[in-house]
């Protein structure tokens, strides 16, 4: 990987109210100062000029402490208003989503280490950490073996078990078990919430419910199954749910299906589901389905049998994707073969690439290909700098100021962590924000977009800066 001088650009605009009795006084001030230019031969009146023109050197510093005093508060409050609110706020520094600023190297290059966010819980290869967008501040952590927990954060930890469906869940590969969660955008009027898990022959996305009478319980008898797909190996089965809030619709996360190199081509075949990530609306129903396809979505109503439900194709085991709660944009990373982890922008139609390319590079055949259609990775990484990238989150939370609008994310076999920035039309910068030595297997966000880790050691971890 090569490292790309950083450039300075502006990432803040200011943005402050004053009320009446400062517009007029600035305005009296103005008229008071031209006069003083004209008539400054007048000896009687420079007195009181020079009285004046103090009270305008005031008002300046009044005015510039107003500002450094909003800036401080926006780049350092931990309070938990949520992003929007900064966003929205008239009174603070704003990042709006054209807002950005590649970063210095000293200011992330190794400045960052690791903290236990829940000292005290261990869990059992944990892969996701959810929030239920209700208001309630729990963040929810899946166990692979089937297993979903929740944590009450205020004012003491509380954690509780929120789901077992253990009994119908098979992880005897490394790669299945239960892989996915994600909460309806309306969960907390309706209760709904949706898994991805794969039993002995399939990968099965089901929807439940929660106990009306204890809402840190799932019902486990209230499944519905939403899909199922035969996956004919163990292993790239994806498992990320996620629910765009642009659209409300759920995307899937699937893998070609394993084995090595794709070898039914699943990639690029779109009579199939596998190596793809696919968009359902959840919130109806079409004949036969317990799921609608969205109309725009690209295989509408095609007649080669491609499948509806496919959103974009040619991944090869997509392992977690998040969408930009400022420009919404789809980043995914996509698990490699043995030479390249790749970070896609994922758009509605597009092909990755997989098998025919892995990464920039040809895969299939192993040069010469024929590259005209395929999206590159906005950004790559070769082995043995890593092994199997996570895939994480465009940083909008406030605690760490310096990573917003930074893609956070990890590679599974060395622990290290980056950040990468990316603006259209500049050249991605990428820095490793620190090594942590851990089998990170996923990212998480609370509803305050803060950001989390969880690792195979057992543990929930956050992101510090380093003094």
């Amino acid at each position: 990987m090569v490292r790309i001088p950083v450039k300075n650009t502006n990432i803040f605009t200011i943005r402050s109210e004053s009320n009446e009795t400062s517009s007029d006084l600035k305005s009296i001030q103005k008229e008071v100062c031209k006069i003083k230019g004209k008539f400054l031969f007048l000896l009687p009146l420079i007195f009181i000029i020079v009285l004046l023109s103090i009270s305008c050197g005031q008002t300046a510093v009044v005015q510039s402490t107003s500002i450094e005093t909003i800036l401080e508060v926006t780049t350092t409050t931990t309070s938990l208003q949520s992003s929007n609110t900064i966003n929205s706020g008239e009174t603070m520094a704003t990042i709006g989503s054209n807002a950005f600023r590649f970063p210095n190297a000293s200011e992330v290059e190794n400045r960052f280490t690791i903290q236990d966010a829940f000292p005290g819980l261990k869990f059992k290869r944990p892969l996701d950490l959810q929030n239920a967008g209700d208001g309630s501040g729990r963040v929810f952590i899946v166990e692979q073996d089937g297993r979903i927990y929740v944590i009450e954060n205020k004012p003491t930890i509380k954690v509780e078990l929120f789901l077992d469906i253990s009994d119908r869940i098979d992880n005897s590969g490394n790669e299945m078990g239960l892989l996915g969660l994600a909460f309806h955008p309306d969960f907390k009027a309706n209760g709904f919430f949706y898994v991805n898990y794969t039993n002995s022959t399939s990968t099965v996305i089901s929807k439940f419910k929660t106990d009306p009478s204890n809402l840190n319980r799932a019902d486990p008898t209230s499944e519905e199954i939403m899909l199922t797909f035969n996956q004919p190996y163990s292993n790239h089965n994806g498992g990320q749910l996620a629910f765009n809030p642009n659209d409300s619709y759920l995307y899937i996360g699937v893998g070609d299906g394993g084995n090595e190199g794709d070898p039914q081509k699943n990639g690029q075949n779109c009579n199939t589901l596998l190596g793809k990530i696919l968009r359902i609306d959840i919130n109806k129903k079409d004949t036969g389905l317990n799921y609608s396809i969205p109309p725009d979505n690209p295989f509408v109503n095609n007649s080669q049998g491609k499948r509806e439900e496919i959103y974009a194709y040619g991944l090869r085991n997509p392992w977690r994707f998040s969408f930009d709660p400022q420009s919404g944009r789809l980043w995914a990373a996509d698990v490699g073969q043995n030479r390249i982890e790749e970070i896609d922008l994922i758009d509605k139609g597009k092909n990755y690439g997989w098998n025919i390319m892995e990464g920039s590079l040809c895969y299939n055949p192993p040069s010469g290909c024929n590259t005209s259609g395929l999206e590159l990775p906005i950004y790559e990484y070769q082995h043995p700098l890593g092994e199997a990238v996570t895939g994480g989150y465009v940083y909008s939370g406030q605690k760490l100021p310096v990573l917003y609008g930074a893609y956070i994310y990890a590679d599974y076999g060395t622990g290290l962590i980056w950040g990468l920035w990316y603006q259209e039309g500049s050249k991605p910068q990428n820095f490793t924000l620190t090594d942590t030595k851990l089998n990170i297997s996923s990212f998480g966000i609370d509803e305050n977009n803060e950001l989390y880790m969880t690792s195979f050691d057992g543990k929930i971890y956050s992101l510090e800066l380093l003094p």
